[in-house]
């Protein structure tokens, strides 16, 4: 049943609680709409499905990126791992969580060790030069690249969409809680972070890597 239904939310209350929310999060929180894709997402899960696969070829580089959070009792940390072929892009593991600054840390380094990655990409918005000195706390070792992020997240995002929608996006197994954040987002919403960290290595894999921000040569 709704919220409308439940005789323990008064009307007022009720008013309050939606004033902010968006009219995607009204319809599944409020009117208890089973969704699970948003009209006016920049992912599908039938782009999402087309593109898996169960394992990846030999990647040119691999990055971890972090979206990280300043509190332990705050937002998740995003921490997506992925890789790029010279024509593909790869998530290969999302090791996200919500915990102190240290454990979000400690998770992205075991995941750039993991997964023998070149480059450890994360955003500076929210904690400026702390994060990275959070990192190298945990090992000073680690090559770490902040970005600040000065385009809206749509901006950021739309490229990143454009490689699903031409066949280039492969998500090695499955994803679900990186899967529902990419197609229940709607530009101009605040973005979740899996979805953030999974455009932080996208992007760092597409500037250092040209031939993935045009078609592939039929003739190579």
């Amino acid at each position: 049943f709704t919220s409308h239904d439940n005789p323990h939310i008064s009307k007022a209350a009720l008013s309050d609680i939606t004033n902010d929310m968006t009219a995607l999060a009204y319809r599944m929180e409020i009117m208890a709409e089973d969704v699970n894709e948003a009209p006016g997402a920049l992912w599908t899960r039938a782009i999402i499905e087309a593109g898996r696969v169960t394992k990846h070829p030999d990647f040119a580089r691999v990055v971890v990126a972090v979206d990280p959070s300043a509190t332990s009792g705050g937002d998740e940390a995003g921490i997506i791992t992925a890789g790029a072929t010279r024509t593909d892009f790869y998530p290969i593991a999302d090791d996200s969580l919500q915990g102190s600054p240290l454990a979000w840390a400690t998770a992205a380094v075991t995941a750039y060790y993991r997964h023998k990655a070149d480059l450890l990409v994360a955003e500076s918005n929210n904690g400026g030069e702390m994060v990275e000195l959070t990192i190298h706390t945990v090992d000073p070792a680690v090559r770490v690249k902040l970005i600040h992020a000065s385009r809206g997240k749509a901006t950021r995002a739309e490229p990143v969409s454009a490689l699903y929608q031409q066949g280039r996006g492969h998500h090695v197994g499955s994803f679900p809680a990186l899967e529902d954040e990419l197609c229940l987002w709607i530009p101009g919403d605040a973005s979740p972070n899996r979805l953030d960290a999974m455009v932080w290595a996208a992007t760092e894999l597409i500037q250092n890597d040209s031939v993935l921000t045009s078609q592939p040569d039929p003739f190579d």
